[in-house]
């Protein structure tokens, strides 16, 4: 049997089916209501002209200026439900498509690092605010005008039959001619979208070595494949357009003349020749404005899908019970770890565990995996095979809320925060003042915050404003050490620092280490590895050695000497 799962935004709108079904109801009476016109001069034409009564003349437009009032405000009130529901759906997204957004980078590392289902969010709540939705609402009630039109003669109701096929006609061939070229063009705008940000935080580099002109050739080459579809697109959507202007003015004016020959004929008054105009210019209204607005339209359905395939793709993430504080014991079992949009592992098959409280060495030569190992052990990406045990859970098992505060993480790409130093190191929770000078002082940069003019209240930006990579290095090894978390994992954290700095960072481990904190540190210089216990070294994704420091360098050591041992000379 299968099972239709359901999307967050196809159930965030089945939440606010009330709201489209009173804006629906509003339609109803708002299309009544557009009769009004058409009554309103048959009536004149018929009774006040023929009779020359203006008492009637002048209850009448009473009459018709009071429904049109009437009109104007069950029209206000419905843009105000269809306002009012799109903040609702937006209300009840943003979050989700926010998580969405962050496992979208986390799973590409970065390189996929966009805003676009937020962006798709605002664009769809936009189109339900706008003319479009207004006449997707109104074109159901185009058989009732039809049918009055067949009450005031079948030649008018027949003759709108053909006026509203030739419309229909006109509208899918705008879809034909418009829908594949628009999203070929909003893809390609989303891809240099997505360049362009990622160039924009690359730009010291652009700027030291010359490389402004040529990023910003490989950009115009998407901006004018964007210009030249999207002019394509607007060209035939304009003929079209055009066209069906031209036949619904066509119309009106056409079935004037037939109101006329009808009325010679004496077969209708000349009010239903004028109401009969008015009636199927507003019966072909709705076809008109969906042409006018099917750019839009188009946009939003590419949005709906995208923003439907996504949620599903990347599922909300189910409440987890609570588990007890971790200690910090970790244990790899048969761990494979395949990075998200790659089919190749790169973790094959590690078998190990670390203690609580050991300090850990990671080497290996570049490639070896070391970096994908910290994401896996972290719970950043996901094994392909196997596991990997915090206190005998696997990682993925835990609450990311709660286990966060244990850990203590410093990548190699060190990224600060919009905000001050005090809330980067605590991590943009509430700040407990001892414990971030604590975490301060064990990263060595107390006293140089002490320094800044505000202090641990100085702002700083994503890149660290006027900070050295060192300095920034520091405080991000600060907020890794803040809260005394139980396991730290340390990515090249010495690649910035200077002797001062070093220093600063093995008095860390031994303080790390006297709090019984479980450390993994991956490195590729060997001052720091004095102060680990353990060495962990991979080889092409494999464990070649771990064990006790000293028993691994001498292991290292020997094979050093076979592999240098001169070989013996015949006699």
């Amino acid at each position: 049997m299968k099972i239709n799962t359901k999307s967050d935004l196809e159930e965030a709108l089945k939440l606010c089916k009330g709201a489209f079904l009173s804006a629906a109801g509003f339609s109803l009476l708002i299309n009544f209501l557009m009769i009004t016109p058409s009554i309103y001069m048959l009536q004149v034409y018929d009774r006040v002209v023929a009779t020359g009564n203006k008492s009637t003349l002048l209850m009448l437009t009473l009459i018709v200026v009071v429904l049109f009032i009437t009109m104007a405000s069950l029209e206000w009130v419905r843009s105000q439900i269809l306002v009012k529901v799109s903040s609702r759906l937006e209300m009840l997204l943003n979050q989700r498509l926010f998580q969405v957004a962050f496992k979208q980078s986390l799973y590409s590392g970065g390189q996929r690092a966009t805003t676009q289902p937020l962006d798709d969010l605002t664009g769809l709540r936009q189109f339900l605010t706008g003319n479009g939705l207004f006449a997707f609402f109104d074109a159901p009630w185009m058989p009732v005008y039809l049918a009055l039109l067949f009450m005031f003669h079948p030649w008018f109701g027949w003759f709108s039959i053909l006026t509203a096929i030739l419309l229909c006609i006109v509208a899918a061939v705008t879809e034909k001619a418009t829908t594949k070229i628009l999203g070929e063009a909003n893809n390609v705008a989303m891809a240099t979208r997505g360049a362009l940000g990622r160039n924009l935080r690359n730009a010291e580099v652009i700027e030291s070595m010359g490389m402004l002109g040529k990023i910003r050739q490989r950009w115009m080459i998407g901006a004018v494949k964007v210009l030249e579809l999207q002019a394509v697109a607007s060209s035939r959507a304009g003929l079209l357009t055009a066209l069906s202007k031209v036949i619904r003015i066509s119309s009106q004016s056409l079935i004037l003349g037939l109101g006329a020959y009808l009325v010679i004929e004496r077969e209708i008054s000349p009010g239903l020749m004028i109401a009969g105009s008015i009636l199927m210019g507003r019966a072909m209204a709705p076809i008109d404005l969906i042409i006018g607005t099917w750019k839009g339209f188009i946009s939003a359905r590419g949005q709906y899908e995208r923003l439907n395939t996504i949620l599903l793709q990347i599922p909300a993430e189910k409440d987890r019970m609570l588990l007890p504080d971790p200690q910090g014991r970790l244990q790899l079992e048969n761990a494979v770890v395949v990075p998200p949009g790659s089919k190749l592992p790169i973790i094959k098959g590690i078998n190990l565990v670390i203690e609580k409280g050991d300090i850990v060495g990671v080497i290996g030569p570049s490639g070896a995996g070391k970096s994908t190992l910290a994401r896996a052990i972290l719970g950043i990406w996901p094994t392909a095979n196997g596991a990997i045990r915090l206190d005998g859970a696997e990682v993925f098992n835990w609450d990311r809320e709660h286990l966060g505060g244990f850990i203590g993480y410093l990548p190699q790409d060190i990224e600060l925060f919009e905000g001050t130093i005090s809330e980067n190191i605590a991590r943009f929770g509430d700040i407990d003042p001892d414990q971030v000078v604590e975490a301060a002082k064990m990263a060595d940069v107390h006293d140089l915050i002490l320094r800044f003019p505000e202090g641990y209240d100085t702002l700083i930006g994503s890149t660290g404003g006027n900070l050295s990579g060192g300095q920034r290095q520091r405080i991000g090894l600060a907020r890794a050490l803040y809260g005394n978390p139980v396991l730290v994992v340390l990515d090249e954290p010495n690649s910035n620092l200077d002797e001062q700095g070093e220093a600063a960072l093995e008095k860390a481990l031994i303080k790390l280490k006297e709090k019984q904190t479980t450390v993994l540190i991956i490195t590729h210089r060997n001052s720091v590895l004095s102060k680990v216990d353990k060495l962990l070294i991979l080889s092409e994704g494999t464990l070649a050695v771990y064990g006790p420091r000293d028993q691994v360098i001498a292991h290292l050591q020997q094979q050093q000497q076979q592999a240098v041992a001169p070989v013996a000379q015949p006699a």
